[in-house]
């Protein structure tokens, strides 16, 4: 990965409470995996509006790019106040356990 693109991520994971590097967008996902997220978040209590999202296929610097950032093969990926949390998989688990709730609390203030 470049050194810019490093930058670009690097800037939207700290400048924003919620950031979700995603297929598509919140309002039109365009993988299970990235709509499975969005509804996570949604659940937690997180408007949409506060959900920073980055559509990995407009961007193929970005789409691999997060991937090299992360050390995580997959998308989505979420970042809650500048911290990798992880894919869907893992903010399912968090929902259920009830650990996610109150990390994404307060963050998208």
């Amino acid at each position: 990965m470049d050194q810019s693109t490093r930058q670009r991520i690097d800037d939207l994971v700290k400048q924003h409470g919620i950031v979700l590097f995603m297929k598509g967008d919140a309002n039109f996902p365009m993988c299970g995996f990235s709509g499975r997220a969005i509804q996570i978040l949604k659940a937690s209590g997180v408007e949409p509006g506060a959900i920073t999202t980055v559509n990995v296929l407009e961007d193929e610097a970005v789409r691999q790019g997060i991937k090299d950032y992360s050390s995580w093969p997959t998308i989505p990926q979420l970042y809650v106040k500048g911290e990798f949390i992880g894919g869907s998989d893992i903010m399912m688990e968090m929902y259920e356990s009830g650990e996610l709730q109150p990390l994404v609390t307060g963050a998208s203030a």
